[in-house]
């Protein structure tokens, strides 16, 4: 099975920042580094994982502050869905310049789409494009567990009052793309704590 650890690297937000990796091979990707941090960088170090990807499950600046940190410090690429791409160079699209500070990210180099797959070792994670945070939003299936960046939270679901943001889209968005998935799939959201499709499916009051 896939392994997972949460690192929360930005408390004014809360952002939830994930490293996955598969125990045999070593290989590793950085779901959504909110910031630099040594303690996060020296653990992947100690646990000699090879991070192949950072990816950004949309571009906002509470999600994207770590990348040209981790990014340099390792030397891999970073992913990020092609409508969200521009936000990672500007920080006014990704709106770090109302957030604390205006900082940019380097330019993304894995370009995401719909159905887009990642591998680590044996395992597979499937990307799926969940347009309505952003028009670029993504989350990341590695079974049994959907890392779910700001699409939907703990009986919430991200809101849409932000450029590009689209309430219609984001709750087809859900339904279409994480409600039909197993009741037992454990959504592990961009902020917050978890939950499960099924808990979703009976209580989430947006859905």
């Amino acid at each position: 099975m896939i392994k997972y650890k949460i690192f929360n690297l930005l408390e004014m937000f809360e952002t939830n920042t994930y490293l996955v990796w598969d125990d045999d091979s070593k290989e590793a990707i950085l779901i959504d580094p909110a910031s630099p941090n040594n303690d996060l960088k020296n653990e992947i170090v100690q646990m000699n994982l090879k991070l192949i990807y950072i990816v950004n499950t949309h571009g906002h600046g509470d999600h994207i502050g770590g990348n040209d940190y981790f990014h340099k410090e390792f030397n891999c690429p970073i992913g990020i869905h092609e409508f969200d791409a521009g936000m990672l160079v500007s920080s006014a699209l990704n709106l770090s310049d109302m957030m604390f500070a205006s900082f940019v990210s380097p330019a993304p180099t894995l370009i995401i789409n719909d159905n887009h797959k990642v591998t680590l070792g044996k395992f597979s994670i499937e990307i799926f494009h969940t347009p309505g945070h952003t028009k670029g939003g993504i989350v990341l299936y590695a079974k049994p567990y959907l890392f779910s960046g700001d699409t939907i939270f703990y009986l919430s679901v991200g809101r849409t009052d932000l450029p590009g943001g689209n309430t219609n889209q984001l709750l087809e968005s859900i339904r279409k793309k994480i409600l039909c998935l197993p009741d037992e799939t454990i959504i592990l959201p961009g902020h917050g704590p978890a939950s499960t499709v099924g808990r979703e499916k009976a209580d989430n009051p947006y859905v």
